[in-house]
């Protein structure tokens, strides 16, 4: 048995790993699309790495387009086999693709129109809707804690990985020969204190484990004080300097969070008196999606829920889903909170907002999560006085924000918490995945101090003999 990394591999997005069985049957770990890479991204998302046609299952930690948003480019190369996912997982995956085939088209229409005027040619997409729908009759759910069994000799099991609503942390038991092999990924963990769900939970001893790493070097802030820094960003940019306060926001996870701590402040009187937009159809879906699985939410939540039956919603809030309405958002004249996706600020209407907001001092783009560096988040996060956006360049006069709090990635201390039930003498390696080589590097350390012998940080495409 070996396993291949072809995405997430010394980067962050595009989680891929390809675990090849000696019988010659092929289990694919997520199938992610690349975000934020740059002048790489198409290249990267446009060739696998690997025989869509040979692949047997799928298996899929959760439903963020990093791990979900090349299913249906796997599906239109080939693949006809199962797609294993937990049921909230299912749902949010429909949505979510069919969202990424429409700005695909939406986004390439409008790139393309600029680039005729210039002579260039066009551009294509990954994949259209049409390829969405083909890819969706072969999702299949498993509920958490339930070892399945795909075909004799390859077992999984799901558990809870506290991330988003109906992220897991993937196991695969492979007997092969009489010896049987675990292998545990972890998708991305979530925090031990997160606001909303539930933690991540203990899972069975394994041989090989490969671990996210996106904040391997890195401490959050207390989540306690969020709601105070958030009151402090709404209170400067709308009533003090009257601007727009506008928030590239994951629909799914962050969006629910954002809504969910506003919610709060209207509870204890302290939401100020300002209109907020979430604009972004998919973020109505996904809030809908999120209130099907109360069960995943965390007692604190459930308890809010005897008396608030909606802890989504607030007086002020409006949810936006029409083009023209989106439009009509860049003409108000009176200060407001813009909720848009896309989280990195990559594609999506937030991209639009932003270009049409960023040259007033008066505006804030708050930063709320993680950004690859080269995406237009990441440029913005790391203090660039200049961006392109849709192939023109912009000043960077708005100013620009951020709440490190409100990560839905596990810190360092999130992550060994994680991996903290399994007994070290027993982990044959420990695969780095889902991370920035020099975050990698400093967490590798850190975990060989803490025991972990044999940790490694697969190259993209790299693989290892299990």
């Amino acid at each position: 048995m070996k396993i291949a990394f072809h995405g997430a591999a010394r980067t962050v997005t595009g989680s891929k790993h390809l675990v090849s069985l000696d019988n010659g049957k092929q289990v694919l770990l997520d199938c992610g699309l690349f975000q934020g890479m740059g002048k790489d991204t198409e290249i990267m998302n446009g060739s696998f790495g690997f025989d869509a046609t040979k692949i047997s299952y799928l298996v899929l930690s959760h439903a963020h387009i990093d791990h979900c948003g090349l299913i249906p480019k796997l599906v239109k190369e080939g693949f006809t086999g199962v797609i294993y996912c937990t049921p909230a997982t299912k749902a949010l995956s429909a949505i979510l693709l069919e969202d990424s085939a429409e700005i695909q088209r939406d986004d390439t229409r409008f790139m393309n129109k600029r680039r005729a005027k210039q002579g260039l040619p066009p551009y294509d997409v990954l994949y259209a809707p049409e390829d969405v729908k083909h890819a969706l009759p072969l999702f299949q759910t498993v509920e958490y804690g339930q070892w399945t069994t795909l075909e004799p000799g390859i077992e999984v099991l799901f558990t809870d990985a506290g991330h988003i609503i109906g992220s897991a942390a993937v196991h695969l038991r492979v007997t092969e020969q009489g010896n049987t092999t675990q292998v545990s990924f972890s998708g991305d963990v979530g925090r031990y204190n997160d606001a909303i769900l539930r933690s991540p939970e203990i899972f069975p001893q394994a041989d090989y484990i490969l671990l996210e790493s996106t904040y391997g070097n890195r401490l959050h802030e207390e989540v306690s004080g969020t709601p105070d820094a958030f009151w402090n960003w709404i209170h400067k940019t709308c009533i003090e300097k009257k601007g727009k306060l506008i928030i590239p926001s994951f629909s799914v996870g962050r969006t629910q969070e954002l809504l969910y701590i506003l919610n709060q402040l209207e509870l204890e009187n302290r939401l100020p008196a300002v209109p907020v937009y979430v604009d972004s159809p998919l973020s109505l879906e996904a809030t809908e999606v999120v209130k099907m699985f109360p069960q995943y939410f965390n007692a604190h939540i459930r308890k809010v829920m005897e008396s608030d039956k909606d802890p989504f919603d607030f007086k002020g809030l409006t949810f936006i889903k029409t083009v023209d309405e989106s439009k009509h958002l860049n003409d108000l004249p009176q200060p407001c909170v813009i909720i848009s996706a896309s989280g990195m600020a990559d594609a999506g209407r937030v991209k639009h907002h932003i270009m049409n907001n960023i040259g007033n001092h008066n505006n804030t783009i708050l930063l709320v999560g993680y950004c690859e560096p080269h995406s237009l988040g990441g440029r913005l996060m790391n203090g660039a006085k200049e961006v392109k956006i849709f192939g023109e360049m912009y000043k960077v006069v708005a100013e620009v924000g951020q709440m490190r709090s409100m990560s839905a990635h596990g810190d360092y201390d999130d992550l060994c918490q994680f991996i903290a039930s399994q007994d070290q003498s027993k982990i044959k390696k420990l695969f780095l995945v889902h991370g920035e080589y020099a975050v990698q590097q400093e967490f590798a350390d850190r975990l060989r101090h803490k025991g972990y012998k044999n940790v490694e940080i697969p190259a993209m495409h790299s693989e290892a003999l299990l």
